[in-house]
């Protein structure tokens, strides 16, 4: 085991990395990528695809590079997001930084509580439906209660690096229902022989106001641009890499891989999705098919472990840095000792844990859940969120980063093609603020709290 020159042991490799990178790329919203390219139409929508993949792994490698200073080899780790832009940026940016990153992370944990909860009432009305029950009783409070008692479980895990394989399971659950949605939209297609859609972008709906298909068109823009995101994650994955190899040249290839096949997996499943509905694409493909029934119930049981799995991957993260600010200050107290309780009768098992740990992330996981069930409109905030963070944290900060750790000049070509690429993804982030803007006004008009929309 690397214990690296900080004394911290790393057991992360190539292959465990993987899951984590996938995990926090791929969530449920790539069921709703037909939907996006059917405001986009064909000719746009195929090009952000890809042209916001190449953006996304460009300045991700840029931000592989920031992990050691000065050196980016035998330099001084920065072991999370934050410590970079404290080392390279200054302290004023920490600040915006910490809540620009939190807030997001934060918020697709809510965000997941409530679309695992939409998800197993989808499932159960299904049964009901085809059990022929005369009542359905769908309680979606009760849903977020199993689903936080669940999360409190599995947040005792101490870190990233012992979550690999909720990890795995939700790399390979996403595949499954991606699969499903794909294999159902080539069944209809196939029966349709005809592939629908239009070059022409906002083309969608005739009973559609204008101005709300291009706040759609917005919010679809924004939609491909995050789908790729996973800059706020990506070095306290890269800090679970031991090393030699180099940290920086193995999260290169993680996150080539990863965009790579992310980027596949996209394509396929918008573009058949999209030929086989069109402008009637729904806003979950799952939703679009009614039959067969026990396929369309295994792809959201898929999307439930999913969300289960890729919950800890944020949250890990969260806990971190929650416990290390508290270490700091603590670190001689009772509170945040390690105690370790051995079973005799599990040959070499323990379980080692701390109260700080035990009573914090569950409170931690107590008040997500409760957030998200006094708003369970929440998944319309989130856009926002996502439309806000996506320059910064993508952009605008590792470049910068990156620019002082290579010392680019200013005024080379390498300092104005940054510029130019930095000025396209704001513009991005600007119009999908729009988009989402728009978005959350009508979803909040008929929107009550404790009340969750199944």
């Amino acid at each position: 085991m690397d214990t690296g020159d900080d004394g911290h042991a790393r057991t992360g490799t190539f292959w465990r990395t993987m899951p984590h990178a996938f995990t926090s790329i791929v969530g449920s919203g790539i069921l709703a990528l037909p939907w996006t390219l059917a405001q986009l139409g064909w000719i746009v929508g195929p090009f952000v695809i890809v042209f916001f993949a190449a953006i996304t792994y460009y300045f991700a490698s840029l931000l592989c590079d920031c992990y050691r200073t000065p050196d980016q080899i035998k330099g001084k780790r920065n072991r999370t997001y934050m410590d970079a832009v404290r080392v390279f940026l200054g302290e004023r940016n920490v600040l915006i930084c910490g809540i620009l990153q939190y807030s997001a992370l934060w918020g697709t944990m809510i965000g997941y509580t409530i679309t695992a909860t939409i998800s197993i009432a989808t499932v159960k009305r299904s049964i009901c439906f085809h059990q022929h029950m005369s009542r359905c009783d769908v309680q979606g409070n009760v849903y977020m209660m199993a689903f936080g008692a669940m999360e409190i479980v599995l947040s005792q895990f101490p870190n990233l690096e012992k979550v690999t394989f909720l990890s795995v399971i939700a790399t390979v659950t996403s595949f499954i229902y991606s699969l499903i949605a794909l294999g159902l939209s080539i069944a209809k297609l196939s029966t349709t022989h005809k592939l629908k859609g239009t070059i022409m972008v906002a083309h969608v709906g005739k009973d559609i106001a204008t101005s709300t298909k291009y706040w759609h068109v917005f919010q679809a823009l924004g939609n491909v641009a995050f789908a790729y995101t996973y800059a706020w994650l990506l070095l306290e994955i890269q800090d679970t890499l031991k090393s030699p190899p180099p940290e920086n040249k193995v999260m290169k290839k993680v996150s080539f891989y990863t965009i790579l096949g992310t980027a596949i997996f996209y394509c396929s499943l918008g573009f058949i999705g999209y030929a086989a509905f069109g402008s009637d694409a729904p806003g979950n493909i799952l939703t679009g098919f009614d039959e067969p029934v026990w396929l369309v119930d295994v792809g959201n049981i898929a999307v439930i472990i999913h969300l289960i799995g890729g919950y800890q991957v944020f949250g890990q993260v969260i806990f971190a840095t929650n416990e290390r600010l508290l270490t700091s200050r603590l670190s001689t107290s009772f509170f945040n000792r390690t105690y370790t309780i051995r079973f005799s009768f599990i040959r070499n098992r323990s379980f080692h844990f701390s109260f700080s740990r035990l009573l914090m992330r569950t409170v931690f996981v107590i008040l997500t859940t409760l957030v998200a069930m006094i708003f369970p409109f929440f998944n319309a905030i989130l856009s926002i969120l996502g439309s806000i963070s996506f320059w910064p944290i993508t952009v605008y900060f590792p470049m910068h980063m990156y620019m002082i750790q290579a010392k680019i000049k200013k005024g080379s070509p390498t300092w104005m093609v940054f510029y130019v690429l930095s000025f396209v993804c704001l513009i991005v982030s600007l119009v999908s603020v729009i988009g989402s803007v728009a978005d959350i006004s009508q979803n909040l008009r008929h929107a009550k709290i404790f009340h969750i929309e199944l």
